[in-house]
């Protein structure tokens, strides 16, 4: 899952950035305001982590002009702690959850994963397709009830096609989903994952739709 993280303390990202990256997630960190909001029309953003202290264009600002342009990603707003009215202020300008400061690196990744769920409209516990089963709270996957070691990539990206399921999704939109500007992608990555996910998980799992992507295959 691919997070957009706007938030100018420096300690804070960075605390942010690396701890959601250690739990699977796919971080992209700005701190300037005008920057996270034209950072979001750039890539396929599961959720964003919105302070709303920064420069260049506050945090409310950011939200009401992506709401206005029918943005609907979830947001979830950091405060300063006993910030109510920003709190409320938030909440009336579109944002979906609020977390005040300080906070748990746990809370932040369980709120993330509860928006995302009900942003998907996917609130079951667990997703099956034929003996694969994938628990999205642990991030644990088994097969004829025993649990399948994948590479946290691996998990990622069997996580993002059960999310679409029914749907082609191209190369380009999951190394978009996968992998953030940062990071330096082999030409074959997606290639790798799929083939490692097809040996776990078996070789009719995934289905290569005519050069154009991938999605799940009737199993």
């Amino acid at each position: 899952m691919r997070i957009l993280l706007i938030e100018d303390d420096r300690l804070i990202g960075e605390g942010l950035n690396i701890g959601l990256t250690k739990l699977g997630f796919t971080v992209d960190w700005f701190t300037d305001g005008e920057e996270g909001f034209e950072a979001l029309f750039q890539a396929p953003y599961d959720a964003v982590v919105l302070d709303l202290a920064l420069p260049s264009k506050d945090g409310l600002s950011v939200l009401k002009d992506w709401r206005v342009q029918r943005r609907k990603e979830p947001v979830l707003i950091l405060t300063a702690q006993g910030d109510v009215d920003k709190r409320i202020a938030g909440l009336d300008s579109g944002a979906d959850d609020y977390l005040p400061k300080p906070f748990a690196l746990a809370e932040v990744a369980a709120r993330l994963k509860a928006l995302i769920r009900r942003y998907n409209d996917k609130l079951e516990p667990v997703f099956s397709i034929g003996d694969v089963k994938f628990y999205p709270e642990t991030k644990t996957v088994s097969k004829n009830n025993e649990v399948v070691s994948l590479a946290p990539k691996e998990v990622l990206l069997f996580e993002i096609l059960l999310m679409n399921k029914n749907k082609v999704l191209s190369k380009d939109i999951l190394e978009n989903k996968l992998y953030s500007w940062e990071d330096e992608v082999q030409s074959n990555a997606i290639e790798v994952h799929v083939h490692h996910l097809r040996k776990k998980l078996g070789k009719d799992i995934i289905k290569t739709i005519n050069k154009i992507g991938y999605t799940l295959g009737d199993v």
